[in-house]
């Protein structure tokens, strides 16, 4: 492949042990939520004075290697003019794109859902990458019930997902393939496991047949939980052992890294789950995080719109990528979550 040494390079960047990658991508409506939550308007200064919060957070790049941005962001520059992608960067961050369009129901199938946005995606890579951005994203979800997810929907979201690597790929750009299973419902743990390793060996049968390659992507996974109304919760190392269990018998070797999503999980759930993971001994991939808000819900409690609480607000990022930077390395302790070392 003619990109293979940029490929390379980006995929270099963005796998460190002892770092993973910031979700920052939230859609308008979404961020709109979230700032609801802290009574503040959604409005585009808001957001790109929030987002510059977080990018400008000093230090945040020893334990954070790339973040992944919203269009709107990649386009917004900081108070002094700074582009954000450059202002990322400039903290050894390497600068990311969600390309996705978002979801819609499936046609015929109901109760489950298809990802938009395939279409003149090769022409706005080219744009996004002028603009900084070195890798993408791109999300399919997974609803989970006794009989969701189809068949249907399992094929077509595989296509998709596979479909939009092999685009980026084309085009220079790091792959993020990232297949969510709700946490949403009473479903149990095992029922989680059994649609998690369906929904990953058909992605993964669709990246060979659109000829990615495994080590040119990262994969973004859900961990194996139980839903979050089920009566019985499980605890990190049973959520370790099972999402491993899948993961062995789904992702080859080739692929550099497994970024888990966080899912709905609190802050200290995806962080200790995540230490879980690392402490079950070497794996073929590197396990690290791509949170969005497992990192940034402390950092958006403590900021409330308010400029002079912007320090606090850095304070409470910087904590949480730390404390998952110790994770990735299987050194987390639940103890560091009261310690006040910054």
């Amino acid at each position: 492949m003619a990109n293979s040494s940029e490929l390379e390079a980006t995929v270099k960047a963005l796998v460190q042990r002892g770092r993973g990658i910031l979700a920052a991508d939230e859609s308008g409506p979404t961020i709109a939520k979230r700032f609801k939550s802290i009574g503040v308007e959604s409005t585009e200064d808001n957001r790109r004075a929030y987002r510059s919060l977080l990018l400008s957070t000093p230090k945040l790049g020893e334990h954070v290697s790339g973040v992944i941005l919203y269009e709107e962001t990649l386009g917004q520059r900081a108070d002094d003019g700074e582009p954000l992608a450059q202002l990322a960067a400039r903290q050894g961050i390497v600068p990311g794109i969600k390309v996705d369009a978002g979801k819609i129901p499936l046609a015929l199938a109901p109760g489950d859902e298809i990802t938009l946005g395939l279409d003149g995606l090769a022409q706005r890579l080219q744009g996004y990458r002028q603009q900084g951005a070195r890798f993408a994203k791109w999300r399919a979800v997974y609803n989970v019930s006794d009989a969701l997810p189809g068949r249907a929907a399992i094929k077509a979201n595989a296509e998709a997902l596979a479909r939009y690597a092999a685009v980026c790929q084309e085009q220079g750009v790091v792959p993020i393939v990232e297949p969510e299973v709700l946490i949403d419902g009473d479903h149990t743990m095992a029922r989680c496991a059994e649609v998690t390793q369906d929904v990953l060996h058909e992605v993964f049968h669709a990246l060979h047949r659109h000829h990615v390659v495994l080590e040119h992507m990262l994969l973004k996974p859900s961990m194996v939980v139980p839903g979050k109304d089920h009566a019985q919760q499980a605890t990190p190392a049973e959520v370790a052992a099972q999402t491993l269990r899948v993961l062995r018998r789904t992702v080859p070797a080739a692929v550099p890294s497994i970024n888990f999503l966080s899912g709905g999980q609190s802050p200290a759930e995806a962080t200790a789950n995540l230490d879980a993971l690392n402490r079950l001994g070497p794996q073929p991939w590197n396990l690290s995080f791509s949170y969005g808000r497992a990192l940034q819900d402390p950092a958006l409690q403590a900021w409330q719109g308010k400029a002079d609480q912007a320090r606090q607000a850095q304070d409470a990022l910087r904590k949480r990528a730390r404390l998952n930077g110790a994770a990735s390395e299987g050194k987390y302790d639940a103890g560091m979550e009261s310690s006040e070392a910054r």
